[in-house]
């Protein structure tokens, strides 16, 4: 029998070669939703952590220490803190690159001349491309206000009880953090159904339990980092 030769393995004429899973659109929409995902776990872990400030500087101050040496002494200290920002960083990269990739197909696919659109996604739909901006905008300036204290006028290196007390005692700082919380919020709640969906989980017996999950973590993730601003402001964490 003859050996195929390669003008026998050709490809139809008109007929595009495979996409690698990350150039598909399946692809990236698998790993938004991995990534989101990650992120997700951290919010739970981090507003665990933030509440801790309703018990008192010594024990929100320990939570704070105990971060940095977390894994000793196999670790040294503050490698797991870093193993942990570099992997959320890892996921915060991969899902605004598939997102932002994502997006820009569905301009080029979406058909124009239309004179009036339908509207037929929710508002937590329409406005999570800003929503992600607005948060990876939010990120930059919660990494200069409480980790490297850049713009914290009043902070205390090694104080991470006192130095929240002083961003939320000032209005801008309020502003920018709650305005944040509102778009995390919008974005756990679409961004959730969506990675169930994605990833096989959701089905029509399922969708309805799945968005009571999503509105549920939404609600309570937003209204446990909001607790901690509002803490401040009306003086029970002072």
């Amino acid at each position: 029998m003859a050996l195929a030769t390669r003008t026998d393995r050709k490809r139809a004429p008109g007929t595009r070669p495979p996409r690698s899973f990350w150039g598909s659109t399946i692809g990236k929409k698998a790993v938004m939703a991995v990534s989101g995902l990650i992120m997700l776990g951290y919010l739970v872990a981090h507003v665990m952590g933030n509440l801790k400030v309703f018990f008192g500087p010594e024990e929100f101050n320990a939570y704070g220490h105990w971060l940095r040496t977390m894994g000793a002494p196999v670790l040294h200290h503050e490698w797991a803190l870093w193993l942990v920002r570099i992997g959320l960083l890892a996921a915060i990269a991969a899902h605004g690159v598939s997102a932002y990739q994502l997006s820009r197909r569905d301009i080029k696919a979406r058909p124009t001349g239309y004179a009036h659109r339908r509207r037929r996604a929710s508002y937590a739909t329409r406005t999570m491309r800003w929503g992600g901006v607005i948060i990876a905008l939010f990120v930059v300036w919660h990494i200069l206000d409480l980790t490297t204290l850049t713009v914290n006028e009043n902070a205390e290196p090694g104080k991470p009880y006192e130095n929240v007390v002083a961003t939320f005692s000032t209005w801008y700082g309020n502003v920018i953090y709650l305005t944040a919380m509102a778009a995390v919020g919008l974005h756990i709640r679409h961004g959730f159904w969506s990675a169930a969906q994605t990833l096989g989980a959701g089905s029509a017996t399922r969708d309805r339990a799945l968005k009571a999950v999503a509105n549920g973590l939404a609600l309570v993730l937003t209204a446990g980092f909001v607790a901690v601003p509002v803490g401040v402001m009306t003086g029970v964490v002072s």
